[in-house]
């Protein structure tokens, strides 16, 4: 019963950041709005607990998440086969380009606070 109301939290919480992204005409999607709501949220433990109770089981059946992407790549495997080396190198480069940003900001703000 606590996964459910934790799932019901989280449910309301991404439609509720939807509502606002898209009222408000935010810059930002409507589930990354409510992810910060939740992360403000989860200071209260009426909210954590039964989060926590369903993440954990979200994450103890985390492998069947993985299901419909296999299904996927199996299903257009034609079009892996013609542009995979294409975006491996996008996926790689991508990567690192974000890592070598994360590591300047973190750079950045480290140098700042030092000053």
């Amino acid at each position: 019963m606590m996964g459910l109301r934790g799932l019901a939290w989280l449910l309301a919480l991404q439609s509720l950041g939807e509502l606002l992204s898209r009222g408000l005409s935010l810059p930002f999607p409507g589930p990354v709005v409510g992810m910060l709501l939740l992360l403000v949220a989860l200071r209260l433990p009426a909210v954590r607990e039964p989060v926590a109770a369903c993440a954990n089981f979200l994450l103890s059946h985390l492998s069947l998440l993985f299901v419909p992407v296999g299904v996927g790549v199996m299903t257009h495997l034609g079009l892996i086969g013609q542009y995979g080396v294409r975006m491996l190198v996008v996926v790689v480069l991508s990567t690192w380009l974000g890592l070598a940003v994360t590591a300047l900001v973190l750079h950045l703000f480290r140098e700042k606070s030092d000053a």
